[in-house]
């Protein structure tokens, strides 16, 4: 994510997931370029259940069928206590849309984890929850969004800092 953010730092706000790894990295770049930080409780990553903390190799070779039906359909074959996705997907769009009516006017970066980016992403996009997965995150990157009266537009994803000339 440093590499990700590395350069001339346009934001004037971060607004981060409450989650340990999101937290520390926000915390480290708001305190090294002087930024306003806030943490959204809603824009924590999605609940597993009894998946939580597993590898995709560690399910995949105890739970392979499971797995493969989960990527089939994420939204009726969710693991064993995992949050139901609608529910998630509503949560993180409440959260994006009240944060992008509270700083309409400024550039912000949300730190945060590949379930919360696809579920904006799709928000934005007006995707439906069955494509969820099919939305590759790629750890440490960004995404960019331009809000605007028609609700916003995908500019960028899976990029770095460097990359974004607009």
């Amino acid at each position: 994510m440093r590499e990700a953010t590395s350069g001339n730092i346009p934001w004037s706000e971060i607004i981060t997931s409450p989650m340990k790894r999101c937290l520390a990295f926000a915390e480290e770049l708001s305190s090294n370029n002087n930024l306003t930080l806030s943490i959204e409780p809603d824009f924590k990553e999605v609940g597993f259940g009894s998946w939580e903390g597993q590898t995709r190799e560690q399910l995949k070779s105890t739970h392979l069928q499971e797995y493969k039906d989960f990527y089939r359909d994420p939204v009726n074959c969710r693991p064993p206590g995992a949050e139901d996705l609608d529910s998630f997907i509503q949560r993180v769009t409440q959260a994006y849309i009240k944060q992008s009516t509270n700083n309409a006017d400024k550039h912000v970066l949300i730190v945060a984890h590949a379930g919360v980016i696809r579920a904006i992403i799709a928000h934005t996009l007006h995707a439906k929850p069955l494509g969820l997965y099919r939305i590759k995150v790629d750890n440490g990157r960004l995404t960019r969004l331009a809000l605007d009266s028609q609700g916003g537009n995908l500019l960028y994803h899976n990029a770095r800092l460097q990359d974004m000339t607009d």
